[in-house]
């Protein structure tokens, strides 16, 4: 054999003497003893669950792989401590490493002092809130300080602001601390404290007494074992409804048997200690596959503790064993002396970090475990599920998606029928018109649907769709919105709280009081508090109502100066020299002078002038000319006010009112006003910290007999027979419909504030978001506009006052006219009158025969004058008799011979004669 073949035989031999060595010097015993206590009457399960880590940690060959534990198990009633000191003084006797259990308080209180004593490791897996611990205790049970962090922590993310706590027994206060000091951190918290009656299991009475609190939070901290029956009664009470959630403190609620509550959507939460999908318990499970429910199951907290605990030491020892080595001595109750390597275990005990059924498992420097993490699980129909994590150092943690949500949302949905309580209010929910008779009977029978209709009718259909949901309708005895009074909610509220309805569907504005009484959707509608007055009447008609521009004393005055200017410029056109001229053209030296402005024309000019139309008479001198313009300036003034002032005076009493806004209210005291005594228009002024409304609501209040009404209804009849003596507050929706319908209705001013109509639904309940986004999409598509305006406009004589108010706002009617044609029919007459004057004074004069009348003349002239095919010229009548050629020479000094002109020295002997011709005379002579 060469020296390279020896050499590795020889290195071997070397590692295994050394490995020799070390082994000898740091071995455990063979067989590792361990002692444990259970109670005979609820420590069954526990008893498995540590026999079932004794042979799971012998099965395993990667830890304790030299040693094997061997576990000696002793029992005692539950409640006999004496008996379970003498069963733990028999147990140690031989020799044991640790004593594991028991879970009463006293018995665990013996075993301490007993470790303590002899040094021994005491492994407890109960509920200790102690700080002071046993220096060799060491609980693998979570710190009750850190579990109280856990569910404030809950109640503080879900935004709990009020809720009662059901607790057992003394020991739940201590171990709900945190939660009973949340308001002293948070001051809109506010908490109830109930406890379970003793010697009873019926719970009945308490829970009526919750309901009745109408409390849907509540705090549930009870043994395992009553859960059940305390949900059960619940459920008789209809305390376990979509809006009631629970907090079980217990750390099994994924334990419990839901199914009877299958088809209860209640929040049911928790928190499990053990840590699911993670491969210790797969294993277990696989090892030992699950077979028993409550506190028999495989992973009940109490028995997952147990079996971590035998698995926490097994890895301490292992830890252990890699340096040191440790003797088993037997002990002794009655001659107590310390295990020598007690302290030992221990130290290793608390650096041990294992990860076992109920999660990682390690101790802070005190030998607590305060460092863990904890399983939200919330009822899913008939089962628990796992919706976030909780840990010590992040809170709660959601672990569920926005898809996952809404998917949890649309079962609960598909699976509950809706109930909405509503009232009859136009037109949001009004009774539907048949066309043909319905006996009372058979309204009866008929559906809420077959028998009524209206805004909020059409609106939850149009929701159900968009969010996927069946309901039913159901009428509100009363009628009643809701308000509170002598500390109770009535009407609707007081239903959505008590959960005898699932939403309120009516024109009910969302205002703080309710808000914090229950929850509201987006608002449908937008609206605010308005006046509903009744118009004035319009004056009696006045068919002179076009002289009502300026007053009688105008009219006087401007006839006045009509006269005066006429006239004043007549006798200025007199005494001008440069208003006289020469009246023949053709010859040099006249012998008279014309003047056009007569007093007769001056009347004609300054009256054209009025009428804005002008004369073919015009002044010549300065002086005429500067009357005229000043009167041209004062008939512009005159006219433009007169134009400018008719259309609205003609107006002014169509618009007329004694009062236009709330301010003309609160001046005056003659219009009594008044609102619904119990609504939200009634709270606004309560409220209001504005002067005139405050100045309104104590008008309101102290007024004698009380202007308030039981209704909008009364509200609208009062305004109505009252006549202007009355005006109503009330939202504007409604009176946007009213004023529809009736024409003699109107609103007065604007809004006085603003404020939304939402479906309202009980506190905190789980519909509101999605309702809310409903209602926002349907007012994206434009579909809530759709229905105002088939409710407002079109449905049940809506838009039946539009043509009017137009009309009323831009047109005049005979009546207000009528004056005009008036005068226009009376100036005919009158011209009339003076064309047939004329004419006979006329046809008297030019009468040539003797032998003929006047009469007959002036019938003859009138046959010319409505004979249409005479034409526009007329013969001039000769005759021969004397008398005739006489009368017609004697005519003004022979005009009518010279009418066309005089031809050569006939002029000048015209001229000689001194006869006057117009200026539109024209000469044929030669020298012109």
């Amino acid at each position: 054999m060469t020296v390279n073949q020896k050499f590795p035989s020889f290195l071997q031999i070397a590692f295994l003497i050394l490995l020799s060595s070390k082994l000898t010097s740091s071995a455990l015993p063979p067989v590792i003893k361990i002692a444990a206590l259970f109670d005979e009457t609820h420590g069954k399960s526990q008893e498995l669950a540590f026999h079932r880590a004794v042979k799971m940690v012998n099965d395993d060959r990667t830890i304790l792989t030299r040693s094997l534990v061997s576990p000696d198990i002793g029992n005692y009633p539950w409640d006999d401590s004496f008996k379970a000191s003498k069963k733990l003084c028999e147990l140690i006797m031989p020799g044991v490493a640790a004593i594991f259990g028991p879970t009463s308080p006293t018995a665990s209180n013996h075993v301490q002092s007993v470790s303590d004593a002899l040094h021994l490791p005491f492994l407890e897996t109960r509920w200790d809130y102690d700080f002071q611990r046993s220096p060799f205790s060491i609980n693998v049970h979570p710190h009750p300080s850190m579990l109280g962090k856990a569910y404030a922590d809950f109640v503080h993310i879900v935004d709990w602001k009020s809720f009662v706590i059901l607790y057992e027994s003394e020991e739940g206060l201590v171990r709900l601390q945190e939660l009973i000091k949340l308001p002293k951190t948070f001051s809109d918290i506010r908490v109830t404290l109930r406890q379970l009656p003793h010697g009873t299991t019926d719970y009945r009475p308490l829970l009526k007494e919750i309901k009745k609190s109408e409390e849907t939070k509540i705090v549930l901290d009870c043994s395992f074992d009553n859960l059940e029956r305390i949900l059960s009664q619940a459920n008789e009470l209809h305390l376990l409804t979509d809006y009631h959630s629970y907090l079980v403190t217990s750390l099994d609620v994924d334990k419990i048997n839901l199914s009877p509550y299958t088809n209860q959507n209640v929040n049911i939460s928790g928190f499990s200690l053990t840590a699911s999908g993670t491969r210790a318990i797969e294993s277990y499970l696989k090892e030992f596959p699950n077979t028993g429910r409550g506190k028999e199951h495989m992973l009940f907290s109490e028995n997952a503790l147990v079996y971590d605990a035998v698995w926490t030491f097994a890895k301490a020892l292992n830890d252990l064993d890699s340096l040191q080595s440790i003797q088993l001595e037997p002990l002794s109750c009655e001659q107590p002396g310390p295990w020598a390597d007690g302290e030992k275990v221990l130290s290793y005990l608390k650096e041990v970090d294992h990860l076992g059924l109920t999660g990682e498992i390690k101790f802070d420097a005190d030998g607590y475990r305060t460092d863990f993490q904890l399983e939200l699980m919330e009822k899913m129909r008939s089962r628990t599920k796992k919706t976030g994590i909780w840990t010590a150092q992040g809170g709660v943690n959601y672990t569920l998606t926005a898809t996952e949500i809404e998917g949890q949302m649309v079962e609960k949905l598909q699976n509950k029928t809706l109930k909405i309580t509503t009232a009859l209010t136009e037109p949001f929910v009004i009774e539907r018109i048949f066309d043909y008779p319905v006996s009372p009977e058979a309204k009866e029978r008929m559906s809420f649907e077959e028998r009524f209709e209206g805004f909020c009718v059409d609106l939850i259909k149009e929701l159900s769709k968009e969010v996927k949901f069946k309901y039913k309708f159901q009428l509100e005895p009363s009628g009643s919105y809701g308000s509170f009074k002598n500390g109770k909610w009535t009407g609707m509220i007081a239903e959505l709280r008590s959960q005898q309805a699932d939403m309120a569907a009516i024109d009910m504005s969302i205002t703080s009081i309710r808000q914090r009484a229950v929850d509201f959707t987006m608002p449908f509608m937008n609206t605010g508090v308005g006046i509903l007055y009744k118009k004035k009447k319009p004056p009696a008609p006045n068919l002179f109502s076009f002289l009502s521009p300026l007053s009688l004393d105008v009219w006087i005055y401007m006839t006045t100066a009509y006269l005066g200017v006429s006239i004043l410029m007549f006798l200025l056109a007199r005494l001008t020299p440069y208003e006289w001229e020469n009246p023949h053209p053709c010859v040099d030296e006249p012998d008279e002078l014309e003047n056009v402005l007569t007093l007769h024309n001056c009347f004609w000019h300054n009256w054209g002038s009025l009428m804005q139309q002008g004369s073919d008479i015009a002044p010549k001198a300065i002086s005429t000319r500067m009357v005229a313009g000043m009167w041209w300036f004062f008939t512009l003034i005159m006219i433009s006010s007169y134009t400018a002032n008719l259309a609205a005076f003609l107006t002014a009493a169509k618009m007329d009112s004694p009062i236009n806004s709330a301010e003309d209210l609160a001046k005056q005291t003659k219009i009594k006003y008044g609102t619904y005594c119990c609504g939200s228009t009634n709270a606004f002024f309560q409220g209001s910290t504005i002067p005139t409304y405050q100045k309104i609501n104590a008008y309101m209040e102290s007024t004698k007999p009380s202007v308030y009404t039981t209704g909008n209804s009364q509200g609208l009849d009062r305004v109505l027979k009252e006549d202007g003596m009355y005006a109503f507050f009330m939202e504007a929706a409604a009176i946007e419909y009213h004023v529809e319908r009736k024409c003699d209705l109107k609103q007065l001013g604007g809004l006085l504030d603003s404020k939304g109509y939402g479906i309202a639904l009980p506190k905190d309940s789980p519909y509101t978001a999605a309702m809310s986004a409903g209602v926002l999409r349907l007012q994206e598509s434009g579909k809530l506009q759709e229905l105002k305006i088939k409710w407002w406009k079109n449905e049940r004589g809506g838009g039946s006052c539009s043509g009017d108010a137009a009309g009323n706002s831009a047109q005049l009617d005979l009546a207000s006219l009528g004056g005009v044609f008036i005068v226009l029919i009376g100036g005919m007459v009158v011209s009339i009158i003076i064309a047939i004057f004329e004419f006979t004074w006329k046809q008297r004069k030019l009468a040539v025969d003797e032998n003929e009348s006047v009469w007959a003349e002036m019938w003859e002239e009138l046959k010319f004058a409505v004979n249409f095919r005479a034409g526009d010229t007329k013969p001039i009548k000769r005759e021969s008799s004397r008398a005739a050629s006489k009368s017609l020479l004697s005519k003004s000094k022979a005009e009518s011979l010279n009418k066309y002109g005089v031809i050569g020295d006939e002029a000048k002997s015209i001229k000689s004669r001194g006869s006057r011709k117009d200026s539109n005379y024209a000469c044929f002579n030669d020298n012109y």
